[in-house]
């Protein structure tokens, strides 16, 4: 099949309707062609199993270096969605230098280490819900996502990588900026010099007075083997850690608390289970729901073909997750449900393949904690517009709602 006659379908930077659009790229076959913005074109596989077999594909990089259209000059570093793709750090590398990179920060986030971060998480969201009426308009109203599914995972991680409480605000408008999809070429550029600037004084303030902190551990990795971490990289790997330390977590938790207060029946059955019914809600809010929309990319370092479509070597792929996790060839007539009952099957809600999130098990265990303590706090929680009231985030990388205005407690009569 030539090019084009491969189906295009053009991505609403707005996210104005993130499910509708994954629907008509599987609607329009296994793989696609998607323009972004400033008409640059890329491929999208939007067939769960063609895609987990992508993400495992050898002859797949994830280094930039790799792309086309970057080695000829038309992406360049005002490109608006530079800030996704243009990083130097285990995300974009492949093999040694992403195993190299990757095995630093892999003991912090096994499964076991990030159990032992159980007590500081439980303090951290009784805290944020101890506060929660105090934001209340009066009317009663509160943003959720601004006042509890951003500051657990934001507090978290910034406590992990060690940077100061009056420094993340800041960050996170930065975060912001990175997985917006409407951004300018000027804000692109702002951004980029920011976030430089800030990641170096984090590294040099954690140089002069080291913690027990991630930053502090990288720090002191490169400055017994300069080989194995650059300035570069080891600003980068900090900077992956603070956004996918907690976007991803800050979207699941809002996408659990709106999937299950439009859907009763789901809440009604994880208010009276146990730990393990919880853990069912974070799955299947990961899979019906992914708080990662589309992702980039992936370039093949020869010609590939996928469902006989033939890719070109230094294309771009972008991957499809939360697309792919309602494709019905997957998970059958009912993939477009949200049922906590659903038998467990994979998901890839975090990717797959050597480039799995290493943070998946923290933002599980942040989610596990802060949803059912929620609904247990503020039984009478409810949403205070319609759902179809609620607007977005700008981008087509993430999924989620810019604002989740709630009632803690039943209105008075």
């Amino acid at each position: 099949m030539t090019d084009t006659e491969v189906p295009l379908i053009r991505l609403d930077p707005m996210g104005t309707d993130h499910h509708g659009e994954a629907a008509s790229m599987r609607a329009l076959g296994p793989v696609v062609r998607v323009m972004l913005p400033g008409e640059v074109q890329v491929w999208a596989v939007t067939d769960h199993a063609l895609l987990a077999q992508l993400l495992t594909n050898p002859l797949v990089s994830k280094d930039w270096r790799n792309w086309t259209l970057i080695q000829d000059g038309t992406i360049t570093d005002d490109y608006p969605l530079i800030g996704m793709i243009k990083v130097t750090n285990m995300v974009t590398s492949d093999d040694a230098a992403h195993r190299r990179l990757r095995q630093p920060v892999t003991r912090t986030f096994t499964r076991g280490r990030v159990e032992q971060l159980r007590p500081r998480l439980n303090a951290i969201v009784d805290a944020l819900l101890d506060d929660l009426p105090r934001h209340a308009d009066p009317a009663g109203v509160v943003d959720l996502r601004l006042h509890y599914a951003y500051p657990v995972p934001m507090q978290m991680i910034c406590e992990l990588t060690g940077v100061p409480v009056e420094w993340r605000p800041r960050l996170r408008e930065l975060v912001d900026s990175i997985f917006r999809t409407n951004t300018t070429p000027e804000e692109a550029v702002a951004t980029e010099r920011e976030r430089l600037e800030i990641l170096n004084r984090l590294v040099d303030l954690r140089r002069a007075e080291p913690g027990e902190d991630l930053t502090s551990a990288l720090i002191a990795i490169g400055a017994e083997d300069p080989e194995a971490l650059t300035q570069e990289e080891l600003i980068d790997t900090i900077w992956l850690l603070l956004t996918a330390g907690h976007e991803t977590t800050l979207g699941l938790i809002v996408n659990g608390v709106r999937a299950l207060l439009t859907h009763p029946d789901q809440l009604s059955m994880a208010r009276s289970g146990d730990e393990k019914v919880w853990s069912a809600v974070v799955e299947e809010t990961l899979r019906w729901d992914a708080p990662i929309g589309n992702f980039p990319f992936r370039y093949p370092l020869e010609d590939i073909t996928i469902a006989d479509v033939t890719i070109p070597k230094g294309d771009a792929i972008l991957a499809p997750y939360s697309g792919v996790n309602r494709d019905p060839s997957q998970y059958g007539p009912t993939a477009d449900e949200f049922d906590i009952t659903r038998p467990p099957s994979r998901h890839l809600a975090f990717g797959g393949g050597p480039h799995v999130c290493l943070g998946a098990h923290l933002a599980r265990l942040e989610a596990q904690v802060a949803l059912p303590a929620l609904f247990d706090r503020y039984p009478e929680l409810s949403l205070a517009v319609s759902p179809a009231e609620l607007v977005p985030v700008p981008s087509f990388f993430s999924n989620s709602a810019a604002a989740l205005p709630v009632r803690l407690d039943r209105p008075a009569n």
